[in-house]
């Protein structure tokens, strides 16, 4: 059997065990470091920032600022602004990457697969015919053609027009 080793992933499963205290989605706009956090945008109801283990280049998140789970938590102005902020990720990415499609969705809940499963986000998943997802069912890799500071810094222009809240 061949190995492909992604030792950077064993961080990430070592803090399925040790999470840090706090919410991970709660903490992050709190601080001061959106470019050390590869935050996008501050939106009124919900932030848009990259995902660190994505399973393709682009792979974006966009989170309510309030901590909720589920759909039905959510008020009308938060599912909207998350909504408009899909249509602004596309945009994005389509201008720098060119993707055929687009994977659109949220895992509500443990069950359903949410790695962060106490608070609403979206996943945003550029796609392209042929692309290597496949490789993350067989051998549990993701292959990426770039690193996330230098997509943050492709993406991050197309963000700057909108206004922007703390």
């Amino acid at each position: 059997m061949d190995r492909l080793w992604t030792p950077w992933r064993f961080d990430y499963i070592r803090g399925i065990d040790e999470k840090e205290s706090g919410c991970v989605f709660c903490r992050i706009p709190a601080e001061n470091a959106d470019a050390d956090n590869l935050l996008l945008h501050r939106g009124r109801h919900a932030f848009v920032l990259m995902n660190l283990f994505p399973y393709t280049s682009g792979h974006l998140l966009i989170v309510a600022k309030r901590h909720i789970s589920f759909l039905e938590e959510a008020k009308n102005e938060e599912l909207e602004e998350i909504i408009g902020l899909a249509r602004v990720c596309e945009m994005a990415l389509k201008a720098e990457y060119k993707p055929e499609g687009f994977n659109l969705g949220f895992n509500l809940g443990r069950a359903a697969g949410a790695g962060v499963a106490h608070h609403l986000h979206m996943h945003v998943l550029p796609r392209w015919g042929g692309d290597s997802n496949f490789v993350s069912v067989l051998a549990e890799t993701r292959i990426l053609p770039e690193t996330l500071p230098r997509t943050y810094n492709r993406l991050l222009p197309h963000f700057a027009g909108l206004p922007a809240r703390r």
